[in-house]
């Protein structure tokens, strides 16, 4: 079952049903990729042509912000709990090491990728097999790409980490998709910098309250102010229009996803 918040759809799962549903992807090695819609995602579609659709094109489409959770009656079906790729990324890890999943960092800084790097191999014994830490552009080609696909290639993993932030992680992994599988790619925006320890993740509490934005937005106001508060409020009004669309266009089986391009 899926949800469809303006041109965003997510699937109603629980965070143990999204680990199944990305073990069974990694175990099927027929490739793919997973994103983790929030506010700002649902606002960047609606003028974003090409990460809109890669939303329509992702495996598994993850709920990263508890607005959305609170507003999913409203659309026809309450979504179970809040998956961001922040809380994923460590059981991700861990069930790498357990499984012998090859792993690759792709973004963030080299500093960055080597700290998360050493952290993942302590802490749960994962094969971290490969890191790229590439200029990607928001339009992105197999030519600009060629060599960091070269290493993903060679490297031969299980799971691509991609660190890159929206609306890039996403457009990426959709465009280039047939050349990084049979790996599974997931966007998991600043979570290295959570992993090696040089960000701080808002407390649980202030996630609970849907607050995660204020406490990023009182860390980086120079990066966030603009998005958090003049590009944001317009999910108001694409959740009224999505609220008079018939319901059978708001809740609906899921479908597989679209051919992917070559």
């Amino acid at each position: 079952m899926r949800l469809r918040i303006g041109h965003v759809p997510i699937d109603v799962v629980t965070f143990h049903e999204a680990l199944q549903q990305i073990a069974s992807l990694v175990e099927k090695r027929q490739g793919g990729f997973v994103v983790t819609p929030n506010v700002d995602h649902v606002v960047l579609t609606d003028s974003n042509p090409a990460l809109r659709e890669a939303y329509a094109h992702a495996s598994l489409s993850l709920v990263d912000g508890q607005p959305l959770v609170w507003l999913s009656p409203w659309i026809g079906k309450k979504l179970p709990e809040k998956i961001s790729g922040s809380d994923l990324v460590w059981p991700l890890l861990e069930m790498a090491g357990k499984k012998s999943w090859r792993v690759y960092f792709l973004g963030a800084s080299p500093e960055v990728t080597a700290k998360a790097q050493q952290v993942a191999l302590e802490r749960y014994g994962t094969n971290v097999v490969g890191c790229s830490s590439p200029f990607i552009s928001t339009n992105p080609t197999l030519e600009d790409n060629q060599e960091t696909l070269d290493k993903i290639k060679e490297a031969k993993p299980d799971i691509v980490l991609v660190a890159l932030g929206a609306p890039k992680q996403e457009v990426w992994m959709h465009r280039l998709l047939e050349h990084y599988a049979p790996a599974v790619a997931l966007g998991i925006g600043a979570s290295l910098d959570f992993v090696a320890g040089t960000l701080r993740r808002a407390p649980p509490w202030v996630s609970r309250w849907g607050l995660e934005w204020a406490y990023r937005l009182v860390k980086e106001p120079g990066r966030l102010w603009r998005r958090y508060l003049l590009n944001d409020p317009k999910f108001l009004l694409i959740f009224l229009r999505t609220l008079r669309r018939p319901k059978s266009e708001r809740v609906f089986c899921r479908q597989p996803p679209p051919s992917h391009p070559l």
